[in-house]
């Protein structure tokens, strides 16, 4: 068993939950289940907790590792409502305006994708004459899905309890969404007389590769309307001050003072069923080698889908295993960490960019970076000095496939560099540190299988009614993250963690205990 400091004792009408993995999701559900009086313990094999939205130091500078920006900070946003509701304070952020700055192949003036929904609006007029009446429509569903997610819907629903909390969130103006959920962005393009347009559709592909790990030929429609419109107010993207890191810290101050236990270093090996029913897991203690066996009410996974299914090993159910192996095969992620002398940014360069190269590169599945720029003062370079953090989609199988792994990490560093250099002063007396990370360092630091990111694509048959619930087949067995609706992002995590934490208070007033 655990060490007695890490456990508590157990009264009979205290429910006690375990969470596998500390990344935003499971910390968001483990501290709202201790601060409504379940007894929680976390566990994670990584160092530091956060998962892909932490961060990692290097000669003064602060790198966030994979999420660079946040969602839902703004009034009434997730992460508003969730620190709430905790009695804590929201991490300070600015806005960021414009949320991306995007530069086609060939190109000198980016398209900004500006805060204020005005001055997005005459961006679009300009850079895509014509194209109004599509974004209109982007925006009347935006409305109607925000609205909807707002009050907190079940999706997709399992069971009775499920159902009801989805009717109770549908509002007449729901329904306008309805005759879109078999309609992929492609699609509305063609409605419009828009397929043709190149250079909209090469902005939709990059910005919805970002968001939706599928180009506008396969996102679905509904799914897209959130993404391209979260970045106006009075939402927004959001730049935290410090790192990434101050997020999931305030959530671990949250859960240990209501009595959480967070244990770091500590794998979750194996999930246990006895009768039809999630019970216990398997933990290794990393520092001492131990290994023990840990009981729960209810135990939630905070991982992708394919770990979870081997969490499970034999006791997997066989469709839903099936399911996951049908899985069309899900991007890793090539990140390059750059810490720089000042001089190397150009002046008044916006906080994120995307780059798409007209080249024959190896760089990503579409030759493309996402660049993320730290600003003086918001404390992830010393003075005088910036990061510069860019990723690209990457097929995960020849990561794993070569036979000189140092090789083509070397090269993909060089390409990488070699592309940046064209918008950034990239030289030896500008580089103070050069790291780079693949889907081989994601699997080892974040356990994620085989290193993958950004969850399931946002398919038709993948995206929220249709997607992988946060209710497994397994009863007290739950699934939070991006596996699951509402998808990635910190905002979208934190949604799954509060529906999860909605279900089990459901579940356990129904049987009278807590």
């Amino acid at each position: 068993m655990l060490n007695n400091s890490h456990t508590k004792s157990r009264s009979h009408c205290q429910s006690r939950v375990i969470v596998i993995g500390a990344g935003i999701g499971g910390l968001t559900a483990a501290a709202l289940l201790a601060h409504r009086g379940y007894e929680v313990l976390i566990l994670d094999q990584a160092i530091v907790p956060g998962g892909c939205a932490s961060t990692f130091q290097r000669q003064g500078f602060t790198f966030d590792v994979g999420a660079t920006q946040v969602a839902g900070l703004e009034p009434g946003g997730i992460h508003d409502r969730i620190f709430a509701e905790l009695g804590i304070d929201l991490p300070a952020a600015t806005p960021c305006d414009p949320a991306c700055a995007v530069f086609l192949p060939g190109e000198t003036t980016p398209i900004n994708v500006w805060r204020n929904p005005e001055k997005w609006q005459k961006e679009r007029q300009c850079q895509f004459p014509g194209s109004e009446p599509f974004w209109a429509l982007l925006a009347s569903l935006f409305k109607a899905s925000w609205d909807f997610q707002g009050r907190n819907p079940v999706l997709p629903p399992r069971n009775l309890w499920d159902l009801w909390q989805l009717t109770q969130a549908v509002r007449s103006q729901t329904l306008i969404t309805v005759p879109y959920m078999l309609f992929t962005v492609g699609d509305a393009l063609r409605a419009y007389g828009l397929e043709n347009e190149h250079r909209l559709r090469t902005f939709l592909d990059l910005q919805l590769k970002l968001y939706s790990q599928v180009n506008a030929e396969e996102t679905a429609l509904l799914y897209a309307a959130t993404a391209l419109a979260v970045s106006q107010a009075p939402q927004g993207l959001f730049h935290l001050q410090g790192s990434m890191q101050v997020l999931s810290d305030h959530l671990v101050t949250a859960l240990e003072r209501d009595g959480g236990k967070l244990l770091m270093r500590h794998t979750v090996e194996k999930i246990h069923v006895s009768d039809g029913k999630a019970t216990a897991v398997t933990i290794r203690n990393q520092k001492t080698g131990e290994v023990c066996q840990e009981t729960a009410d209810h135990i939630i996974a905070n991982v992708t889908v394919q770990n979870l299914v081997k969490l499970l090993g034999d006791k997997a159910p066989r469709g839903y295993k099936r399911r996951v192996a049908k899985l069309p095969s899900p991007s890793g992620a090539f990140v390059l960490y750059l810490g720089v002398e000042a001089s190397a940014v150009p002046a008044d360069c916006p906080p994120h960019l995307q780059f798409l190269y007209d080249t024959n590169g190896a760089i990503g599945e579409n030759n493309s970076l996402f660049v993320s720029v730290s600003h003086p003062g918001d404390g992830r370079a010393p003075e005088g000095k910036a990061t510069i953090i860019a990723s690209s989609f990457v097929d995960v199988k020849p990561w794993w496939q070569t036979e000189d792994y140092k090789a083509l990490k070397q090269k993909f560093t060089q390409e990488a560099i070699s592309h940046l250099n064209k918008y950034f002063y990239l030289k030896p007396e500008t580089l103070i540190h050069v790291e780079a990370a693949t889907p081989r360092t994601f699997q080892r630091y974040t356990g994620r299988e085989q290193g993958i990111v950004g969850g399931i694509g946002q398919r038709i048959p993948t995206f929220g009614p249709f997607g992988f619930a946060n209710r497994t087949p397994i009863p007290r067995l739950w699934l939070v993250g991006d596996s699951t609706h509402p998808g990635e992002g910190t905002a979208g995590v934190s949604y799954s963690a509060l529906t999860v934490v909605m279900q089990i208070e459901a579940q356990m007033s129904r049987t009278g205990n807590k």
